[in-house]
Protein backbone atom coordinates (compact mmCIF):
# COMPACT_ATOMS: atom_id res chain seq x y z
CA UNK A 1 0.00 0.00 0.00
CA UNK A 2 1.35 3.22 -0.72
CA UNK A 3 2.92 5.55 2.21
CA UNK A 4 0.96 8.64 1.55
CA UNK A 5 0.78 9.42 4.92
CA UNK A 6 4.70 9.01 6.12
CA UNK A 7 6.47 11.81 8.92
CA UNK A 8 2.03 12.77 9.37
CA UNK A 9 -0.19 12.40 12.78
CA UNK A 10 -3.87 11.39 12.02
CA UNK A 11 -5.96 12.24 15.06
CA UNK A 12 -8.68 9.94 14.99
CA UNK A 13 -12.54 10.37 17.02
CA UNK A 14 -14.42 7.33 17.58
CA UNK A 15 -11.68 5.10 17.11
CA UNK A 16 -13.02 1.96 18.53
CA UNK A 17 -16.04 2.06 16.21
CA UNK A 18 -16.37 0.12 12.67
CA UNK A 19 -15.84 3.04 10.18
CA UNK A 20 -13.21 4.77 12.55
CA UNK A 21 -11.06 1.64 13.60
CA UNK A 22 -10.83 0.65 9.68
CA UNK A 23 -9.46 4.68 9.46
CA UNK A 24 -6.72 3.70 12.11
CA UNK A 25 -5.99 0.53 10.62
CA UNK A 26 -5.70 2.32 7.28
CA UNK A 27 -3.88 5.24 8.84
CA UNK A 28 -1.19 3.76 10.00
CA UNK A 29 -0.60 1.21 6.85
CA UNK A 30 -0.09 4.89 4.73
CA UNK A 31 2.30 5.24 7.34
CA UNK A 32 0.92 7.92 9.57
CA UNK A 33 1.41 7.61 13.09
CA UNK A 34 -2.23 7.19 15.14
CA UNK A 35 -3.90 9.09 18.08
CA UNK A 36 -7.11 7.13 18.45
CA UNK A 37 -9.79 8.55 20.47
CA UNK A 38 -13.12 7.10 21.72
CA UNK A 39 -14.91 6.47 24.93
CA UNK A 40 -12.55 4.29 27.92
CA UNK A 41 -12.70 0.57 27.23
CA UNK A 42 -11.19 -2.33 25.83
CA UNK A 43 -12.17 -1.42 22.27
CA UNK A 44 -10.49 1.93 22.19
CA UNK A 45 -6.87 0.16 23.62
CA UNK A 46 -7.34 -2.36 21.13
CA UNK A 47 -7.63 0.15 17.81
CA UNK A 48 -3.90 1.17 19.17
CA UNK A 49 -2.78 -2.04 19.20
CA UNK A 50 -4.15 -2.24 14.92
CA UNK A 51 -2.17 0.59 14.51
CA UNK A 52 1.04 -0.33 16.59
CA UNK A 53 0.95 -4.28 14.92
CA UNK A 54 0.96 -1.99 11.10
CA UNK A 55 4.26 -0.42 12.81
CA UNK A 56 2.84 3.01 13.86
CA UNK A 57 3.33 4.97 16.59
CA UNK A 58 0.00 4.98 18.04
CA UNK A 59 -1.29 6.46 21.26
CA UNK A 60 -5.18 5.96 22.84
CA UNK A 61 -6.61 9.15 24.45
CA UNK A 62 -9.81 8.15 26.45
CA UNK A 63 -12.74 11.13 25.65
CA UNK A 64 -16.04 11.98 25.18
CA UNK A 65 -16.17 14.35 22.65
CA UNK A 66 -18.89 16.49 23.60
CA UNK A 67 -17.11 17.71 26.59
CA UNK A 68 -14.45 20.52 26.24
CA UNK A 69 -12.07 19.96 28.92
CA UNK A 70 -12.10 16.47 27.00
CA UNK A 71 -11.57 17.54 23.32
CA UNK A 72 -8.60 19.58 24.60
CA UNK A 73 -6.81 16.86 26.36
CA UNK A 74 -6.85 14.73 23.14
CA UNK A 75 -5.51 17.48 20.78
CA UNK A 76 -2.82 18.32 23.76
CA UNK A 77 -2.00 14.84 23.72
CA UNK A 78 -1.52 14.78 19.92
CA UNK A 79 0.37 17.97 19.99
CA UNK A 80 2.78 16.85 23.06
CA UNK A 81 3.50 13.31 21.80
CA UNK A 82 3.85 13.89 18.15
CA UNK A 83 3.85 17.74 18.11
CA UNK A 84 1.70 18.38 15.06
CA UNK A 85 -1.64 17.42 13.78
CA UNK A 86 -2.10 16.80 10.14
CA UNK A 87 -5.38 14.56 9.06
CA UNK A 88 -8.06 14.54 11.99
CA UNK A 89 -11.10 12.01 11.00
CA UNK A 90 -14.14 13.85 13.19
CA UNK A 91 -15.77 10.41 13.54
CA UNK A 92 -17.34 9.83 16.85
CA UNK A 93 -21.08 9.99 16.55
CA UNK A 94 -24.02 8.18 18.08
CA UNK A 95 -27.20 6.86 16.49
CA UNK A 96 -30.02 8.01 19.10
CA UNK A 97 -33.35 6.57 19.58
CA UNK A 98 -35.30 5.22 16.77
CA UNK A 99 -38.88 6.37 16.65
CA UNK A 100 -41.54 8.95 15.97
CA UNK A 101 -40.53 13.23 16.11
CA UNK A 102 -43.65 13.64 18.48
CA UNK A 103 -42.41 10.93 21.08
CA UNK A 104 -38.56 11.48 20.81
CA UNK A 105 -37.44 11.71 24.16
CA UNK A 106 -35.53 15.33 25.28
CA UNK A 107 -32.89 13.68 26.81
CA UNK A 108 -31.86 11.68 23.86
CA UNK A 109 -32.27 14.56 21.30
CA UNK A 110 -30.01 16.64 23.62
CA UNK A 111 -27.42 13.71 23.92
CA UNK A 112 -27.30 12.98 20.20
CA UNK A 113 -26.80 16.52 19.13
CA UNK A 114 -23.99 16.78 21.96
CA UNK A 115 -22.16 14.49 20.55
CA UNK A 116 -22.93 14.68 16.31
CA UNK A 117 -22.77 18.22 16.42
CA UNK A 118 -20.93 20.00 19.75
CA UNK A 119 -18.22 17.36 19.50
CA UNK A 120 -17.58 18.14 15.93
CA UNK A 121 -17.39 21.57 16.39
CA UNK A 122 -15.35 21.13 19.51
CA UNK A 123 -13.50 19.39 17.41
CA UNK A 124 -12.60 21.63 14.88
CA UNK A 125 -12.34 24.84 17.11
CA UNK A 126 -9.79 22.93 19.12
CA UNK A 127 -7.71 21.26 16.20
CA UNK A 128 -7.22 24.03 13.40
CA UNK A 129 -5.36 25.81 15.73
CA UNK A 130 -2.67 23.02 15.89
CA UNK A 131 -2.63 22.53 12.18
CA UNK A 132 -2.46 26.01 11.22
CA UNK A 133 0.71 26.19 13.29
CA UNK A 134 2.16 23.11 11.88
CA UNK A 135 1.88 24.72 8.39
CA UNK A 136 -2.20 22.80 7.72
CA UNK A 137 -3.98 19.93 7.34
CA UNK A 138 -6.93 18.02 6.53
CA UNK A 139 -10.62 17.45 8.56
CA UNK A 140 -12.69 15.60 7.10
CA UNK A 141 -16.37 14.84 9.20
CA UNK A 142 -18.76 12.24 8.96
CA UNK A 143 -21.96 13.10 7.78
CA UNK A 144 -24.15 11.05 6.14
CA UNK A 145 -27.24 10.68 3.56
CA UNK A 146 -29.30 11.24 6.70
CA UNK A 147 -27.59 14.51 6.50
CA UNK A 148 -28.18 14.71 2.80
CA UNK A 149 -32.26 14.08 2.67
CA UNK A 150 -35.06 13.40 5.14
CA UNK A 151 -35.20 10.06 7.29
CA UNK A 152 -38.12 9.06 9.30
CA UNK A 153 -37.47 7.78 12.84
CA UNK A 154 -34.60 9.17 13.27
CA UNK A 155 -35.23 12.79 13.48
CA UNK A 156 -32.37 13.69 15.88
CA UNK A 157 -29.79 11.64 14.06
CA UNK A 158 -30.67 13.45 10.51
CA UNK A 159 -30.95 16.78 12.06
CA UNK A 160 -27.30 15.95 13.70
CA UNK A 161 -26.34 14.99 10.16
CA UNK A 162 -27.50 18.05 8.35
CA UNK A 163 -25.69 20.16 10.76
CA UNK A 164 -22.54 18.76 10.38
CA UNK A 165 -22.77 19.48 6.37
CA UNK A 166 -23.55 22.83 6.72
CA UNK A 167 -20.06 23.28 9.67
CA UNK A 168 -17.92 21.64 7.15
CA UNK A 169 -18.84 24.04 4.60
CA UNK A 170 -18.50 26.94 6.96
CA UNK A 171 -15.31 25.65 8.48
CA UNK A 172 -14.31 25.31 4.93
CA UNK A 173 -14.62 28.95 3.83
CA UNK A 174 -12.93 29.99 7.72
CA UNK A 175 -10.12 27.49 7.85
CA UNK A 176 -9.08 28.00 3.84
CA UNK A 177 -6.86 30.85 4.78
CA UNK A 178 -4.83 28.63 7.23
CA UNK A 179 -4.45 26.38 4.45
CA UNK A 180 -6.60 23.78 6.22
CA UNK A 181 -8.88 21.99 3.77
CA UNK A 182 -12.45 20.44 5.37
CA UNK A 183 -14.47 17.80 3.83
CA UNK A 184 -17.16 15.82 5.02
CA UNK A 185 -18.39 12.14 4.42
CA UNK A 186 -22.36 10.82 4.17
CA UNK A 187 -22.14 7.05 4.21
CA UNK A 188 -25.13 5.31 3.43
CA UNK A 189 -25.71 1.81 5.85
CA UNK A 190 -22.58 0.25 6.37
CA UNK A 191 -21.65 -2.74 8.06
CA UNK A 192 -21.38 -1.71 11.32
CA UNK A 193 -22.56 -1.88 15.15
CA UNK A 194 -24.53 1.41 14.64
CA UNK A 195 -26.34 -0.15 11.69
CA UNK A 196 -27.43 -3.50 13.79
CA UNK A 197 -28.51 -1.14 16.25
CA UNK A 198 -30.66 0.70 13.96
CA UNK A 199 -32.61 -2.50 12.69
CA UNK A 200 -33.10 -3.21 15.67
CA UNK A 201 -34.70 -0.47 16.43
CA UNK A 202 -36.66 -0.11 13.68
CA UNK A 203 -38.11 -3.77 13.96
CA UNK A 204 -36.95 -5.64 17.27
CA UNK A 205 -38.91 -8.47 15.65
CA UNK A 206 -37.23 -8.90 12.17
CA UNK A 207 -33.91 -7.10 12.25
CA UNK A 208 -32.53 -8.72 8.86
CA UNK A 209 -36.01 -7.94 7.43
CA UNK A 210 -34.68 -3.85 7.84
CA UNK A 211 -31.11 -4.89 6.47
CA UNK A 212 -32.74 -6.41 3.35
CA UNK A 213 -35.14 -3.28 2.97
CA UNK A 214 -32.15 -1.03 3.44
CA UNK A 215 -29.71 -2.86 1.24
CA UNK A 216 -32.62 -2.55 -1.79
CA UNK A 217 -32.66 1.00 -1.72
CA UNK A 218 -28.79 1.19 -2.62
CA UNK A 219 -27.98 0.93 -6.00
CA UNK A 220 -24.80 -1.70 -5.56
CA UNK A 221 -27.56 -3.80 -3.00
CA UNK A 222 -25.89 -3.87 -0.36
CA UNK A 223 -24.35 -2.37 2.98
CA UNK A 224 -20.73 -0.75 2.27
CA UNK A 225 -17.80 -1.92 4.18
CA UNK A 226 -15.90 0.25 6.71
CA UNK A 227 -12.76 0.20 5.01
CA UNK A 228 -14.69 1.54 1.56
CA UNK A 229 -15.10 4.61 4.16
CA UNK A 230 -11.80 4.74 5.39
CA UNK A 231 -10.37 4.35 1.69
CA UNK A 232 -12.58 7.74 0.84
CA UNK A 233 -11.05 9.41 3.98
CA UNK A 234 -7.33 9.07 3.57
CA UNK A 235 -7.77 9.96 -0.03
CA UNK A 236 -9.76 13.13 0.84
CA UNK A 237 -6.57 13.59 3.44
CA UNK A 238 -3.81 13.26 0.94
CA UNK A 239 -2.23 15.05 -1.61
CA UNK A 240 -4.29 13.69 -4.20
CA UNK A 241 -7.40 15.81 -3.01
CA UNK A 242 -5.45 19.05 -2.91
CA UNK A 243 -8.13 20.86 -4.74
CA UNK A 244 -11.11 19.61 -2.63
CA UNK A 245 -12.15 21.60 0.70
CA UNK A 246 -16.39 22.33 1.62
CA UNK A 247 -16.84 18.92 -0.37
CA UNK A 248 -19.38 16.74 0.27
CA UNK A 249 -18.68 12.73 -0.62
CA UNK A 250 -21.58 10.27 -0.54
CA UNK A 251 -20.02 7.05 0.10
CA UNK A 252 -23.11 5.35 -0.52
CA UNK A 253 -23.08 2.73 -3.55
CA UNK A 254 -25.60 4.91 -5.50
CA UNK A 255 -28.30 5.08 -2.60
CA UNK A 256 -28.59 9.08 -3.06
CA UNK A 257 -28.55 8.34 -7.03
CA UNK A 258 -32.02 7.30 -7.22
Amino acid sequence: MERRFEGRVAVITGAAGGIGRAAVERFAAEGASIVAVDLPGPALEEAADLARAAGAEAIAVPADVSRAADVERYVAAARDRFGRIDAFFNNAGIEGWVGPLTMYPEDQFDRVIAVNVRGVWLGMKHVAPVMAAGGGGVIVNTASVAGLSGTPGISAYGASKHAVVGLTKTAALELAPMRIRVCAVCPAPIETRMMRALERGINPDEPEAVHQQLAGTIALGRYGEPAEVAAVVAFLCSSDASYLTGTIVPVDGGRMAR
